[in-house]
């Protein structure tokens, strides 16, 4: 079952590749994906690894985590889903309000 890690932290150099290189040799990678501004394309400074096994992520959280990543101290931990939004439809989010 895969695993999705959160890297944060990130320099401003690291790109997709270079991501997917740095956890590797954890185990099969497969995505690694640097976060984008949507506007500028520059990084934000942080990204996602999702591993083709569960140990495989663990063990990358336990030894990348506080280690050095192109010259920046990383954190990485499980990464967490996202809350969804439950308001519903509309450009404004009103949904039912009523």
């Amino acid at each position: 079952m895969s695993k999705k890690v959160f890297v944060g932290g990130i320099s401003w150099n690291t790109d997709n590749e270079g991501l997917r290189e740095a956890f590797e040799r954890f185990g099969e990678v497969v995505d690694a994906k640097v976060i984008t501004d949507r506007e500028t394309g520059r990084s934000r400074g942080f990204g996602f690894v999702t591993f083709a096994e569960a140990d495989a992520a663990s063990q990358a959280i336990a030894e990348m985590d506080g280690q050095s990543l192109d010259g920046r101290t990383v954190k990485v931990n499980e990464a967490q889903d996202k809350p969804r939004d439950n308001r519903g439809g509309g450009p404004r989010g009103g949904g039912n309000r009523w």
